[in-house]
């Protein structure tokens, strides 16, 4: 004879919410089943200049030249 796991499992509940103080409920990952994005470096170079960060400062975040953030960024080095 066999039993489902969750058979089981809702055997095992059944029970515990007998008891006089309520059972915890388990709770959710934080992003469970969402969505989740891996931006490459050049993406995340972009978003930062367009949120306004300088290109010194997405270098030092990103440990980055600022040499390559401008290539990214198709800038010319002021010098």
């Amino acid at each position: 004879m066999s039993t489902s796991i969750s058979s089981l499992y809702l055997a095992a509940q059944s029970t515990a919410n007998t008891a006089a103080a309520p059972a915890a409920r388990p709770q959710p990952a934080a992003n469970a089943g969402g969505d989740t994005v891996q931006l490459t470096e050049a993406q995340q170079v972009y978003q930062l200049y367009n949120q306004g960060q300088r290109v010194s400062q997405i270098a030092t975040n990103l440990s980055l030249t600022q040499a390559a953030v401008n290539s990214y960024l198709n800038l010319s080095a002021t010098g």
